[in-house]
């Protein structure tokens, strides 16, 4: 995976079996050939004895222009000179590289490090590679990004921040960058269609409550900072929604939802904890919480030992992502589970076709559902 500042002087190994164009003959790779400098195309076609069109030919999957003796030669030569085609050579030919974009918030929370991982194994099993920057949620920040993608060849974008509005991508995706948006429904503004992945959302939250109020808390509270991304208002309205479907009336009183200094980085352990300092102070305070991700799960579960409370026998608590980390918290937390290999599977998927025009049709919208994983944090409540 390389960050946007990276120089793309080598493929590193890259297999162009599946490219999106054709290649020309003025690749070279990154190791030597006979004059003691990289190995050219023209170098691998003198060794196989065929013309530089014919290594393109094979190199870009078109491997039914050839006999199968020819393919196996122009492979070998290929081998024994360590041919890697200049990505970046080809990308000045053909418009574009075999190389998708990813922004995500910040790999400072260990989801969107997972998130990037599975977005990478899932496009090297298509033969792409990919440029990784951290958007900090800023649009601005973001469009800077995206354009860099656009004027290096890149193609195909995965935006995982969910934001409000795509307007300010609205331009780069008219001149022919192609985006999945990751978390956050369909939507058509100014004509601008977008294919996109996300989970279930309400369904995951609507699962988190539900299992709360199945172990008896009524005062259940949400723990989230600002409601700022459309993932985060598809989760607090179901969090509402299925209060109000089992009876209770949701309150302001029981909901976290302020921007504090120490979150304005997107510190979202510190939010929780500042969250579960407000909270539990309350003379009816909450005894389940309900967070908006796992990192803010902790830092309610450390708010609630701050306060000299037990988890679970005083207070319970869900969060949503399903960490690696957090099955070693004390106790493991609860929370809900997101597909993340399935979800970038899906979202490479589709934008890949999209890119090499195998799907010219309506937006794509994947929905794939969440998974309840109850550990520890968890217990019936005293009342």
């Amino acid at each position: 995976m390389r960050p946007l500042s990276n120089k793309f002087n080598k493929s590193g190994g890259f297999d162009s079996s599946e490219n999106f164009g054709s290649s020309g003959s003025s690749e070279n790779s990154g190791k030597l050939g006979s004059s003691g400098k990289s190995a050219t195309i023209l170098e691998v076609a003198r060794l196989a004895g065929v013309s530089p069109s014919t290594i393109s030919n094979a190199l870009n999957g078109k491997k039914n222009r050839m006999s199968g003796e020819t393919l196996d030669r122009v492979m070998r030569a290929v081998r024994d000179l360590g041919y890697e085609p200049n990505r970046m050579a080809r990308g000045l030919k053909t418009g574009f590289v075999s190389i998708i974009g990813l922004i995500v918030p910040s790999v400072e929370n260990p989801f969107w490090g997972a998130f990037a991982r599975c977005a990478e194994h899932a496009a090297m099993a298509r033969n792409c590679q990919v440029m990784l920057c951290n958007g900090e949620r800023d649009i601005d920040r973001e469009q800077r990004y995206a354009e860099s993608m656009l004027s290096l060849g890149i193609r195909g974008l995965i935006l995982g921040s969910s934001p409000l509005s795509m307007k300010h991508l609205g331009g780069l995706a008219r001149r022919g960058l192609k985006i999945v948006a990751f978390d956050r429904a369909g939507s058509d503004e100014d004509g601008l269609k977008i294919d996109s992945v996300r989970v279930d959302n309400r369904g995951g939250v609507a699962m988190a409550v539900g299992h709360l109020l199945r172990l008896g808390h009524k005062r259940i509270a949400f723990v989230a900072g600002p409601i700022n991304s459309a993932n985060r208002i598809d989760r607090l309205e179901a969090y509402r929604q299925t209060l109000r479907a089992h009876g209770i009336t949701p309150t302001p009183a029981w909901e976290w939802l302020e921007m504090t200094s120490a979150g304005s980085k997107g510190e979202d352990s510190k939010i929780g904890l500042a969250g579960a300092r407000h909270l539990l102070a309350q003379q009816d305070a909450p005894t389940g919480f309900v967070a908006i991700n796992d990192m803010t799960a902790f830092g309610v579960l450390a708010g609630a030992r701050e306060a000299g409370l037990h988890i679970p026998r005083d207070v319970s608590v869900v969060g949503f992502d399903d960490i690696h980390i957090g099955n070693m918290s004390n106790p493991p937390l609860t929370t809900i589970r997101q597909p993340l290999d399935a979800l970038m599977q899906a979202a490479v998927s589709v934008l890949l076709d999209r890119m090499s025009g195998a799907n010219t049709g309506a937006p794509t919208h994947v929905s794939l559902p969440a998974e309840l994983i109850v550990r520890g944090s968890c217990g019936r409540a005293k009342e």
